[in-house]
């Protein structure tokens, strides 16, 4: 049987001092239904503002013991409720945020009753004219205790930031680690640009793999293809055969190889599937927490195949213009990476334009120019017939927050599609750049600001 959360609360509080200090400050005894639930809070909480410290659970029976106010009935109650609590391990960060969300839905509820009873008359010394600020403090419940960075006081903590290694997602492929300085970091969105055919899915797929095989977790939500055509596609990848040859090889040694694989990386690999469009950041949300509850997983980086398929959280597709609806999007996912402290990567599609040309830059993203401002890496993947014919593709750098985007704007890199993998080549090529492009980058940020002016028009009817 599933334990109630305000018991798992309780639990952790005796348990847990990370998930302690974070959430007793913000816990109030009336979030609590029941009379016994209250009790224990209410003991915990005193010892904790008198030690700074979480009690055992034999402190709180001593503490109850000494209260006139409890029937024996009730001190009993209590008493074996202490009991039950036992240490059993719950992952802190997700016990934090549904904590957050409890205390936040527990007072607007409590506001909103006391705000009942306030109109009908039922609480003489509080005016009707409080309830607006009533429900206001209800709504402000937040952990969050950060109000700014004070430039002076901050100044250790400053220093301490510019001299903390960026953890990074590192690259199997040189050239990409040398235009990122290192690696792709945390709480940043990046976006792979090409055409149908080009190789988009191929490195969505390449990439996870290489982070698996070093160790890292990943998360694959796709939207595109099944669950196990992307399985399949990593299967080849990781084994090194031929994507049309994975059904043949025996089962104990596909099953051997692949366990092999598990234990030389450590990582884990989870790939989720969604309706195409049906799917949206608040998905991805519930994800990750069920993820965490329930396999004590949390990725290292997420890709989500791919962005344009796609639901916004904030709109529906069918009432604002395209331009609105991908930057949501983008923006939205950009939020998960913050929010969660990690980087996510996914593909977008060119327009028209840009399908058959092999010099891609910024103007032929698909459906919105607002998807460029956002991201904070974009790549466009680029296939002629001479490179095809070469085993390469060529990678053109379109955006880049981590380094100088003239620096390597294109290099190629080897391909092999029938064993969806990339692979480092020489390139004599490397280190190509122009005015032009920088131009180009410049308008197409001019008209992006131009189009999202435009945009909060087109939100108005008349």
């Amino acid at each position: 049987m599933t334990e109630k959360l305000e018991l798992t609360i309780l639990r952790n509080l005796l348990c847990s001092e990370e998930y302690f200090r974070k959430v007793v400050p913000f816990l109030k005894k009336e979030y609590f239904q029941e009379p016994v639930e209250q009790n224990i809070f209410e003991e915990i909480s005193d010892f904790a503002s008198t030690y700074d410290k979480f009690p055992t659970k034999e402190v709180l029976i001593i503490n109850l013991q000494q209260r006139n106010d409890l029937t024996e009935e009730t001190y009993q109650q209590t008493v074996s409720q202490i009991n039950t609590l036992t240490d059993e391990w719950v992952d802190t960060r997700w016990l934090t945020d549904t904590t957050e969300k409890w205390c936040q839905e527990r007072a607007v509820y409590n506001a909103l009753l006391r705000s009942i009873k306030i109109a009908d008359g039922g609480d003489s010394e509080v005016s009707p004219g409080a309830i607006p600020g009533i429900l206001q403090e209800a709504l402000a419940v937040c952990f969050d205790e950060n109000i700014g960075h004070d430039y002076v006081q901050n100044v250790k903590d400053r220093y301490d930031y510019y001299h903390l290694e960026e953890h990074k997602i590192p690259f199997d492929i040189d050239k990409l680690n040398l235009i990122t300085k290192g690696g792709i970091p945390n709480k940043t969105l990046n976006v792979a640009l090409a055409g149908t055919g080009v190789g988009k899915s191929l490195f969505m797929c390449h990439m996870p793999a290489a982070s698996l095989s070093v160790g890292f977790n990943v998360l694959y939500i796709t939207m595109e293809m099944a669950e196990e055509k992307i399985a399949e596609r990593i299967d080849s990848n990781l084994l090194n055969v031929n994507i049309q040859d994975i059904g043949s090889i025996p089962e104990d040694i596909f099953t051997s190889r692949v366990n092999e694989i598990g234990r030389k990386s450590q990582g884990k690999l989870i790939i989720k599937e969604y309706p195409t469009a049906a799917a949206h950041v608040g998905h991805f949300e519930s994800l990750l927490s069920d993820l965490s509850l329930k396999k004590d997983f949390r990725p290292n980086i997420v890709f989500i195949d791919y962005l344009n398929i796609c639901a916004s959280a904030r709109y529906k597709g069918h009432i604002v213009n395209s331009y609105t609806y991908v930057k949501a999007i983008a923006e939205e996912l950009r939020g998960l990476a913050v929010k969660h402290d990690l980087p996510v990567f996914t593909a977008t599609q060119t327009t028209r334009s840009g399908f058959g040309n092999s010099d891609v830059d910024l103007t032929d993203t698909s459906e919105s120019f607002g998807l460029p401002a956002t991201a904070d890496l974009m790549l466009a993947l680029i296939s002629t017939e001479e490179l095809e014919q070469s085993g390469r593709i060529m990678i053109k750098q379109l955006k880049n927050r981590y380094n100088d985007a003239a620096y390597y704007r294109r290099f190629t890199v080897g391909i092999d599609r029938s064993k969806m993998k990339l692979y480092n080549v020489d390139d004599s090529e490397g280190d190509i750049t122009s005015d032009q492009e920088d131009e180009t980058y410049e308008a197409l940020e001019e008209i992006s600001t131009k189009q999202s002016r435009l945009d909060k028009f087109s939100q108005f009817t008349i």
